[in-house]
């Protein structure tokens, strides 16, 4: 009877734990018929500021009613028509558009500013520009003005824009971080452009830093560029780090005992990773595909069935021989990644880049991580210290627990909030007991996410996930 007692309240302690570590939500759709959102953010009042990728408009969304308030209309600043609903063949549209947001560390006090990335301009072919840009937040009359530009010149495409900011204090000072992707050169319309994330004269593939508010002692756009970064030499760069492909998530962790900023992004036919980024480190693009662990030996970050591009997989990009040896080669200036989803065999990757170069299809692992947030409250506290990695393939978000001083991942992922949707972007309210996320009103984008479920509802909603306590 005594033993039965005591199996009865182990039983109950471990029910409790049990439920302390998986806690339940209360689903609801807080606005939905959005225009593809993108980006959202949250502000001291509670609000969520949302981006609309391509009606380039940013919205104010008071989630206790739904009501939307149009903040600004950027539409006129994009120097190009919308291609993709002109059914225009030989006209790429960007892809994002209107992309990051993020807004000043000072926001709600001192500085109501609030920074944007867009591609308002085509060159040719699949080449455009983006503009990095502060606008000033008028609280009375609940709109944007003041457009100053700190950036007029970083790449765009039609694939592979990358888009994420994220700001960080540290040490007194504030900094702006923007994420560019690798423009998609070497695979798929941009298999015959040249890969440009290991060269540090070109912003892309890269992580750039820059200030939040700018030096008055310099008169030039230089004063958006903070004179420690690493690359800044005889000309000023924002470059911060190299070797990225797609980088599609950023955020500044901060706890106790750390202030990290962390990344994510896509992978080719695997190994989506999650990023410390740090000052002048190399992430490995296009010559490391995930960990250096010899998977991608004999293969390259990118496959196609374009017999006229050159090498074995054709495609631009080197082929990796040794994955090993490349990480020696870059020296301690190469970072592996903090975490890898789906790190596939070589005998697996191998079997559907010969499907890919037969013209076969060619379904693949990866995860399509989409963006980055870190859980700092106490309102869960198993979810303390926490990265949550939204995907677009699976439709779920990801819980990655980290150790006590940021640079490992405690266990596997735990998966979230299943739906059949592409979710986009991520955000907590102040308490730490709802999870925003906004989802995409299309199923699919551009090549590398063909593949994921073409059966999606809640299409260009923001849900909200509420604590049930």
């Amino acid at each position: 009877m005594r033993k039965l007692f005591y199996t009865l309240i182990a039983f109950s302690m471990f029910s409790k734990l049990c439920s302390a570590q998986q806690p339940s939500f209360k689903q609801t759709v807080i606005a939905s018929n959005l225009q593809d959102p993108w980006s959202i953010a949250i502000d001291g009042e509670g609000c969520l500021w949302v981006t609309e990728s391509k009606t380039y408009k940013i919205l104010r969304i008071n989630p206790e009613n739904g009501t939307t308030e149009l903040s600004a209309d950027l539409s006129g600043s994009r120097e190009f028509p919308r291609y993709d609903t002109l059914k225009m063949k030989d006209k790429p549209w960007p892809q994002g558009g209107l992309m990051g947001l993020a807004l000043h560390p000072n926001f709600d006090t001192t500085d109501p500013y609030l920074f944007v990335a867009y591609v308002y301009k085509h060159l040719e072919g699949n080449r455009f520009l983006t503009r990095l840009s502060r606008f000033h937040f008028d609280k009375e009359k609940r709109t944007l003005d003041r457009e100053t530009v700190l950036d007029n010149n970083i790449p765009g495409s039609n694939d592979h824009n990358g888009g994420r900011l994220a700001t960080v204090s540290e040490n007194g000072f504030h900094y702006l971080y923007y994420a560019v992707g690798d423009m998609g050169a070497g695979q798929y319309s941009n298999g015959g452009r040249r890969n440009n994330a290991q060269n540090t004269s070109s912003k892309e593939g890269k992580i750039l830093r820059f200030l939040v508010d700018p030096d008055t002692s310099v008169v030039s756009a230089e004063r958006w560029i903070p004179q420690d970064n690493p690359f800044y030499a005889d000309v000023a760069t924002a470059i911060y780090s190299i070797g990225h492909r797609n980088p599609q998530g950023l955020v500044a962790a901060r706890s106790e005992t750390y202030t990290l900023l962390f990344s994510c992004e896509h992978g080719p036919m695997s190994d989506d990773e999650v990023n410390i980024i740090e000052k002048g480190k190399n992430y490995g693009h296009p010559l490391i595909v995930g960990y250096a662990d010899g998977n991608y030996n004999g293969l390259s970050a990118a496959v196609s069935d374009d017999q006229a591009l050159p090498g074995i997989w054709g495609t631009t990009l080197p082929l990796i021989r040794n994955e090993s040896s490349s990480a020696d080669s870059l020296g301690d200036t190469y970072r592996n990644p903090l975490y890898s989803f789906a790190a596939s065999k070589a005998t697996y990757l191998k079997t559907r880049f010969k499907r890919v170069r037969a013209s076969k299809d060619a379904e693949w692992a990866s995860i399509a991580p989409s963006s980055l947030a870190f859980y700092h409250f106490d309102a869960i506290p198993n979810w303390k210290n926490s990265l949550f990695v939204t995907a677009l393939k699976t439709g779920l978000v990801y819980r990655l627990k980290l150790s006590a001083d940021g640079r490992h991942v405690l266990g596997d992922p735990e998966e979230l909030f299943p739906n059949k949707v592409r979710y986009r972007d991520i955000c907590f309210s102040q308490d730490g007991k709802k999870v925003y996320l906004i989802t995409d009103r299309s199923a699919v984008t551009s090549g590398p996410t063909k593949e994921n479920p073409k059966e999606v509802n809640l299409r260009g909603c923001i849900l909200e996930f509420q604590l049930v306590e």
